[in-house]
């Protein structure tokens, strides 16, 4: 399937600076692409649009892209949690409220354009680059973009691959694992798309929750939210919705809508980052690096 009417990674350097900014200068992943999206005006059919056939959205994958680039001029940095922030640098530039939107996209493209042009021409040296000559910058992904592209696609093939039965019990081991007690398939036709009921204690307190699992290449938009909430009405005042795909911008509104029952969203990412948490078909190895120095004061003085 073509890619649908997307903007190209250099065109969302701005947004994505913008979308830090108005989220206080950091944010996690999911935080970020959902501002965008919102700021962007993306429609549902751009935000199902899949990268090389999933299980990663174009969209997020195009982020992801964008991220690395900002981090690389300096704008931009992670922490090994997954959160990002602007640097002093990139709040500086966006927060420039003297500075025309125009020129404003103009210094970043052409801080791009710079770095690029170093990057291939060498050390201490800059090559005049057009803008396509600038994408992509080296055959090489990021750190980011390789480990979305290895064990967490390789686990949301996996889940992909299971029945519709399996991928239920799978739901309720992880929600066992997290504390909740009485966790039950009950899904069933008639059942409204409950797939289980689960009780989550707090304290001394607890309540029941309703779980609906959707293996799903793409996109869950809001008519799914809408549908889940429908079938939990008069029976529970708290759902789950799991999904091994993501939710649209619209998706993640409806299911915080002010005034209406609750629903907790776990996209395919948020779901490999849980069963690695609790081991679940994951086994995780921690290796030990090494970093040897040698000093040559030492021999010198022999």
């Amino acid at each position: 399937m073509a890619v649908i009417d997307l903007p190209r990674p250099s065109e969302l350097l701005v947004p994505t600076l913008r979308a830090m900014r108005e989220l206080g200068g950091s944010a996690s992943i999911n935080e970020i692409v959902e501002t965008v999206v919102q700021r962007e005006g993306f429609s549902d059919q751009q935000q199902s649009q899949l990268h090389n056939q999933g299980p990663q959205t174009e969209v997020g994958y195009r982020l992801a892209w964008t991220r690395t680039r900002l981090k690389l001029m300096g704008l931009l940095t992670n922490s090994s949690r997954g959160v990002w922030a602007l640097t002093d640098e990139g709040a500086a530039l966006v927060n420039d409220s003297a500075l025309p939107d125009e020129l404003q996209r103009e210094r970043i493209h052409d801080r791009w354009i710079a770095y690029v042009g170093e990057l291939r021409a060498g050390p201490g040296k800059r090559r005049t680059l057009g803008d396509d000559d600038a994408e992509p910058i080296t055959p090489e992904e990021s750190d980011e973009a390789s480990e979305v592209r290895g064990w967490k696609e390789h686990l949301l093939h996996e889940l992909m691959a299971m029945t519709p039965d399996g991928f239920e019990r799978l739901a309720q081991r992880l929600l066992r694992e997290a504390n909740f007690d009485s966790v039950a398939v009950t899904g069933k036709s008639g059942d409204g798309g409950i797939d289980g009921l689960g009780v989550y204690r707090l304290g001394l307190v607890s309540f029941p929750i309703f779980f609906q699992c959707k293996r799903y290449q793409g996109t869950v938009g809001s008519g799914a939210v809408r549908d889940f909430r429908g079938a939990m009405a008069g029976r529970g005042d708290k759902g789950l919705l799991i999904t091994t795909g993501s939710f649209s911008a619209d998706a993640t509104k409806e299911a915080n809508r002010a005034g209406a029952q609750p629903i907790d969203l776990i996209d395919g990412d948020h779901l490999c980052d849980l069963l690695k948490t609790y081991e679940l078909g994951i086994r995780v190895e921690t290796r030990t690096v090494e970093d040897v120095t040698v000093q040559p004061g030492f021999f010198a003085d022999m």
